[in-house]
């Protein structure tokens, strides 16, 4: 079904699924009517950073369906966003979860808000891409091979690119976030460093703690760009 750029209701475009969440969610991605993807967007790996969710929603539902040129995943995380929770259905934090040289099977601990110990614990999986939704996601990058993937945080506040690429130096200018190598602790098992051990492009686009009005305002033109193919010429 087309639909105008005016409406903003309900999400029209057609999406397909690429595997089921460990509680039985579809895990879908929407993709391009036509054209072979470059870039792949995807949100809320982590449950509770579902704003980037919404605001790839946003961008899609303010579209037509023709002007649709990467591919984009709402919600690596369903179960998460469902549940308001970082991890997933079985208490695993998905973004530590990679079959990485650096997997460890010790518990994460991170903190749900700046200032608080970070002592909440979560599991990285029984073993390395144990659950549903790492398998799930490997052998959909595995079968359209993106040269490019954008993972959408929050909210550090900052464009994590080890390769400081031309389409990251210039969401840094758009944004005014800062451009860094990483984000400045250990991540074993991390969704970024099995892209990097599978030698493809990643950035980080950590959103930072802000009104969602200013969000949207700032950052919906950037993931617009991005979904639309303006920065795929500055693809290498």
């Amino acid at each position: 079904m087309s639909h105008s750029p005016s409406e903003f209701g309900p999400l029209t475009y057609i999406s397909r699924g690429y595997g089921y969440s460990e509680k039985g969610s579809v895990l879908e991605i929407f993709e391009p009517l036509s054209d072979s993807p470059q870039i792949l967007i995807m949100g809320s790996i982590h449950g509770d950073e579902s704003l980037s969710t919404i605001l790839l929603s946003d961008c899609l539902r303010s579209i037509q369906d023709h002007e649709l040129k990467s591919s984009i995943i709402l919600a690596a995380n369903p179960d998460g966003v469902l549940a308001g929770t970082r991890c997933n259905s079985r208490g695993v934090d998905l973004n530590r979860n990679y079959p990485t040289d650096n997997w460890s099977p010790d518990p994460v601990y991170y903190r749900n808000r700046p200032g608080t110990p970070q002592n909440i614990a979560l599991s990285p999986g029984d073993v390395a891409a144990s659950e549903s939704e790492t398998k799930a996601l490997i052998k959909l990058i595995q079968d359209i091979k993106p040269k490019l993937i954008v993972s959408i945080h929050g909210f550090l506040g900052c464009i994590d690119d080890p390769d400081a690429s031309p389409i990251a130096k210039d969401i840094v200018l758009r944004s005014g976030l800062e451009l860094v190598p990483d984000v400045g602790y250990a991540t074993p098992g991390s969704f970024g460093s099995w892209c990097k051990e599978q030698a493809i492009p990643i950035i980080t686009y950590e959103l930072p703690s802000l009104d969602i009005t200013e969000m949207k305002r700032i950052h919906i033109p950037i993931l617009k760009d991005l979904i639309t193919g303006h920065y795929h010429k500055m693809l290498l």
